[in-house]
């Protein structure tokens, strides 16, 4: 009778105890290694969005794009409609309903030296002079597009001596004249490098993009 009431010894206990830390242990571990996966995966979900969404808007500002003159460098009288170099933009094009400006406005599109990528919006102004558009110095406001960028490289091409395509270039030296076409290379801090964007901007009358073949037929573009 006293040895079937006899209880559980100091060892079984710490035995049970011990297996019981290991599944929970292993539990835990399960769960957090789960809940990493899917916070990754949101992670690049956002990511991806995010970099749809920037595409998707410079896409469309840049397809729009207009050979309308915002300024006019005063000691050679040479008008601007398009300016390129490796971090900055400036070019003219309608702004979405959305936005509530309406009408062909600058655009100046820039990358900071905090990494990340902005535009401002000015009234396109033929009279206006070099540093009027300069936007960031005149304090006007930026939307920023996005930001965790590592390196933001733009590059430009249009046609060459042979009224063929030319090759991509780091500044758009014609600055009279619209570009054939604007490559955007794009690195995040996390996330790596984002698909290369490269766009037609529209063949408009005066700009680079409306310039013909022989013949009269208009340029194709591979």
């Amino acid at each position: 009778m006293r040895a079937r009431m006899r209880g559980f010894t100091l060892i079984e206990v710490l035995v049970a105890l011990v297996l019981m830390a290991a599944g929970l242990a292993l539990a835990f571990a399960t769960l957090r290694s789960s809940t990493a996966v899917v916070t990754r995966g949101e992670d690049m979900a956002q990511a991806s969005e995010r970099m749809r969404a920037v595409h998707g808007y410079l896409r469309a500002r840049l397809a729009s794009a207009q050979p309308i003159v915002f300024a006019t460098d005063r000691s050679t009288l040479r008008q601007a409609r398009f300016i390129g170099t490796p971090q900055r933009m400036r070019f003219v094009a309608d702004l979405p309903d959305y936005l509530g400006y309406g009408g062909p406005y600058l655009h100046d599109l820039v990358m900071d030296d905090a990494g990340r990528l902005q535009v401002a919006f000015s009234v396109a102004r033929p009279d206006a002079s070099l540093e009027d558009i300069d936007l960031a110095a005149r304090g006007l406001r930026a939307e920023r597009l996005a930001d965790g960028l590592k390196a933001v490289r733009f590059r430009y091409r249009g046609l060459d001596a042979d009224n063929r395509l030319g090759p991509w270039q780091d500044r758009w030296e014609t600055s009279d004249m619209l570009p054939l076409q604007v490559k955007m290379e794009m690195e995040a801090v996390r996330g790596g490098r984002w698909p290369d964007l490269v766009v037609t901007l529209a063949r408009s009358e005066g700009g680079a993009g409306g310039g013909l073949l022989p013949g009269g037929n208009p340029s194709v573009l591979p």
